[in-house]
This record gives C-alpha cells, structure tokens and sequence, in this order.
C-alpha cells in the first residue's frame, strides 16, 4: 500500500508501516576469525624442517535468515560457511556451504508460560544451546562437551520448551536423530534429550543470575549399544563477572567394543568484566575418557584478555587474545603437548 503527501503541488509516495503481525524476515551474520600461532607440537615444512604453524584463518561464517509467518510461527534458516579439512575428500582445503540450522517454531506463550515453544527441524540441543548463554566464548573454541566430540550444538528433531512461572527457569527436550548437524541418521536410534534449569532466586538483586541445571542425552550407536550423556551444571551471570561448572558423565559401547567406556570429566570458567569492554578468561577442562579401564586423563586449560565493543545497530564484536594449551597423562603412545597463542575475532548481527 502507498500513500502521498503532497505538499507545494509536489506529491511523494510514502510506504505505509507493515501491521505488526504481518510476515517479516531478517538477515543477519556471525564471522569467528583468528590469527594462530601454534607454538607446540612443531610440524614440519616442505624441507622436512621443524616450524611453528601460523595461520590466519576464518573458523566460522553462518548466513542468518530470521522471520515470521505469523504472530506464534517463526523460523530460523542458517548456512555455514567452513574449511573442509578431510585429507580424503577431493575438496580438502576449500570453504564449503552446509546447513547449520533449519527448523520452524510455534509460540506457546497463549497457553503455556511466556517464552515456551515447539520446534520441528535441525535446531540446537537443550544443553549446548543453554551453556552459551553464560559461556560467550565460542568464537575462541567449542565448549568443553562438544570439543571431546560428546555433544553436537545442533541436530535435527522435535523439541518443546516451557519456561517455568515467575522466572524460574525452563525446561527443554526433545527427540533428535543423535548424530549431530552435519551428519545424516544412520540407524532405526534416536537420542532423547531433556534439560530442566532453576532458577533459585530470580527476585535476588546478586544472585538473580544464579541457575542449577541437570541434562539427560539417552542415546545409542545400536541396539544395546550405549551412548549417553548425563551432565550436572552450575552458571552465574552478573553484570561484572559470569562464571560456571559443568560435570559430565558418559557411557559408551561403539560397534566392536565390549565393554563399556565410562568417561568423566568437568569444565570450569570465570569470566571477570569491566563496564568498558575489557574482559577475562580463565577456563580448565579435565577429562578421563574411560575411568574405569584407563588411567589416562587430559588438562586443557585456557587464559585470556578479550575488548568487548560497544554494540552499534545491534552488532556485536570482541577481540580476544589467549593460550590454549591441552597436556596428555598416560596416553599410549604419549600424545605430545598442544599450545596455540591466538588473536579472535567475532562479528555478530
């Protein structure tokens, strides 16, 4: 619909405001980049010498298409950008195209709490979805449980959310095929995943960002073949710091194997803030990948200094300088120490 205002015998056509419930879709984009010095372990160059591999790289690219079909159906359509990184596949080394998230989503708010929904499609997991909320630190490495290769960000299923009365927090679950966003169902198994979080004290001034969340991944390679994920979390959010610790517990019993790995492990980070922009990073991982057969533990443990800009228009970006630097016990063969000194960057709109 177009209107005119006239004015001095000049008409200009002036477009008429969209109602609020019409159609709507947005465009946005999320960029994680870095420069990397890999300080340990050496590779070696074309001349068989041992170097220091540095490069600069782009981590991530996600196309984010937002929108709105109606006032309780919206969707999500998101595009992933990466390197392929198979040294089998005719491709290796290019930047490919793959599908992040895909999913539509009815609001539930008119009969259930405000902020519940239903989601049918490729979506984020009740868990990972959750942690980032606290742990703003992605664009530097995957959080604790999808880097051991536990847990996928995203996977493809059904969910439901309900937010709990009074701010006090949610629950989230669903069924999901189990094999994670970029790889397709391959068995008759489905992974059943629910997350309940409380919050203890939403009227708390201090301690309203305060939240106690247990997570259920019930999943299997096979018939009889377990691949759980059991994980209890703690998170604090403030104004100056956020902080949180995560226990993890797995069980697993791929093809071929008889008996069952049982892995255990935490993740601990602190993340001290400033009012302008300047920020920390403290972040340690400890895991055993089979505690009861093996004594072999890895340490990870991260440090940093990130400047937080001041969003304009809704964008978000961070500079991040850090270490990264993961030790191997008892590991046979000896795995040799991992050390990166990296620069990040993140672009977020």
């Amino acid at each position: 619909m177009v209107l005119c205002i006239c004015a001095a015998g000049l008409c200009r056509p002036v477009w008429a405001q969209a109602p609020p419930d019409a159609p709507s879709i947005k465009l946005g984009t999320t960029i994680f980049a870095d420069y990397t010095f890999q300080q340990a372990p050496k590779v070696l160059d074309a001349d068989g010498h041992a170097v220091s591999l540095s490069s600069f790289n782009i981590t991530r690219t996600y196309i984010n298409i937002t929108g709105k079909v109606s006032p309780r159906v919206s969707f999500r359509l998101t595009p992933d950008i990466t390197r392929e990184i198979d040294p089998d596949s005719t491709i290796n080394g290019s930047y490919t195209f793959r599908l992040k998230y895909a999913f539509a989503q009815l609001a539930l708010d008119r009969w259930l709490g405000a902020g519940s929904w239903t989601r049918f499609g490729l979506q984020g997991t009740p868990f990972m979805e959750f942690a980032q909320e606290a742990y703003r630190y992605r664009f530097q490495g995957s959080l604790f449980e999808e880097r051991e290769g536990y847990l996928s960000i995203a996977d493809a299923g059904a969910t439901a959310r309900v937010a709990l009365p009074h701010d006090h927090g949610d629950v989230h679950g669903g069924f999901y095929n189990g094999e994670g966003s970029y790889r397709p169902e391959v068995n008759d198994q489905k992974a059943w995943m629910l997350r309940g979080t409380v919050r203890p004290l939403p009227g708390h001034t201090t301690l309203h960002g305060l939240r106690v969340t247990g997570f259920v991944d019930h999943d299997a390679y096979s018939q009889d073949r377990d691949r759980n994920r059991n994980i209890f979390s703690v998170t604090f959010e403030h104004p100056y710091v956020n902080a949180g610790y995560d226990y993890l517990a797995t069980a697993d019993r791929p093809a071929g194997q008889t008996a069952t790995m049982r892995g255990r492990g935490w993740t601990a980070f602190v993340t001290p803030r400033t009012k302008i922009g300047w920020e920390g990073l403290l972040r340690y991982d400890w895991l055993r990948p089979d505690a009861e057969h093996l004594q072999q533990v890895k340490h990870r443990a991260i440090g940093g200094v990130a400047y937080w800009l001041k969003p304009i228009n809704g964008v978000t970006s961070a500079l991040l300088v850090d270490i990264d630097n993961t030790t191997f016990d008892n590991y046979s063969p000896a795995q040799a120490t991992q050390r990166r000194i990296a620069v990040h960057l993140l672009v977020n709109y």
